[in-house]
């Protein structure tokens, strides 16, 4: 047993299943319900973001139609896992995040207006919370007892094309989701120690 696994409020099993035993898988089977999609992000909108802005949107793309087109943008090397997994989903985020303002924050709109004064700060600031939110995401995927395959081997301006027109949302991420298929798992690969990435000051 790990310091982890001692020093968590959770028990060992949820330890293992959420971080320290879970992997990418790179082949998938089963399915995933609607309620199970549904609950991956019951579980997702509870992390902390920026002003509890949320900007993270997802796309589960189940049709026959619309998985063709995205496996169509993906690297060779992703497409035969995507095609076959029993759900995927699209991750983006809101190009006009702020102007749910009132929604996400209300009774506190005064930083609003640094947002719209500028594209760049709203859209670097949607981007890096929405990738936030999509660390709880795989989290919360692990958590109901699936398998993520999150993939960034895409060209994202072919999906925001396909799937986004309006120019609404910009993707950064599929993953891939279900129960581990045969031969899942790659070669266990390293993780740096606590020495070698954290200090005190």
């Amino acid at each position: 047993m790990t310091i982890a696994h001692e020093e968590a409020v959770i028990d060992s099993a949820a330890v293992d299943a959420i971080f320290a035993e879970a992997r990418t898988a790179n082949a998938f089977t089963g399915e995933v319900t609607e309620q199970q999609a549904r609950a991956i992000y019951e579980l997702t909108k509870f992390g902390p973001t920026a002003f509890n802005s949320q900007p993270l949107r997802v796309t589960y793309v189940r049709s026959d139609e619309s998985r063709a087109k995205l496996v169509d943008s993906l690297s060779a090397g992703n497409r035969a896992k995507t095609a076959s997994a029993p759900l995927v989903a699209i991750l983006s985020y809101d190009t006009s995040w702020q102007e749910q303002w009132d929604n996400f924050l209300p009774g506190y709109n005064a930083p609003k207006a640094m947002y719209d004064a500028s594209a760049d700060l709203a859209a670097s600031t949607g981007n890096n919370n929405a990738h936030l939110q999509a660390g709880y995401f795989i989290l919360a995927v692990r958590s109901l007892g699936f398998a993520a395959g999150p993939m960034t081997g895409a060209d994202f301006a072919a999906i925001d094309k396909e799937f986004f027109p309006a120019g609404d949302q910009k993707s950064f991420l599929v993953v891939n989701i279900g129960q581990p298929g045969p031969d899942a798992w790659g070669e266990a690969k390293p993780k740096f120690a606590y020495e070698d990435v954290v200090r005190t000051v």
